[in-house]
């Protein structure tokens, strides 16, 4: 975490907010990681110095939030076995594939973009 978010102390409440909201899109529950973003967000608005202005760290958090990579989609699963699928699981390999590429990609991107210039 410390490398995605150099600009956040170890220690700041921020971070462990961040993990929790990670950790709760990684497992597939988007309705519980929605209050841990929104604390999350709070947080790091604690360390702006330009109040309105979305920081480095708070760009990154987003991309990784929206993009996030999610090993168990436990809605798409349960809705695939509502709708009578004969077999669940066969689109978690595309899943993980897809997150995970999609994660990688805008952490990259914000990390070039990140060096940019700022107006």
């Amino acid at each position: 975490m410390k490398r995605l978010f150099p600009d956040v102390p170890e220690d700041h409440p921020a971070m462990g907010s961040m993990v929790m909201n990670i950790a709760a899109n990684i497992l597939g529950l988007g309705n519980a990681a929605t209050p841990l973003g929104l604390t999350a967000m709070a947080e790091l608005d604690t360390l702006n110095t330009k109040k309105g202005v979305a920081t480095d760290a708070m760009v990154m958090f987003l991309a990784i939030n929206t993009s996030s990579v999610t090993l168990i989609p436990a809605t798409v699963l349960a809705l695939r076995q509502g709708a009578g699928s004969t077999n669940v699981t066969e689109v978690l390999a595309p899943i993980v594939l897809a997150t995970t590429i999609s994660t990688g990609f805008v952490v990259i991107l914000c990390k070039l973009f990140g060096r940019l210039r700022h107006y």
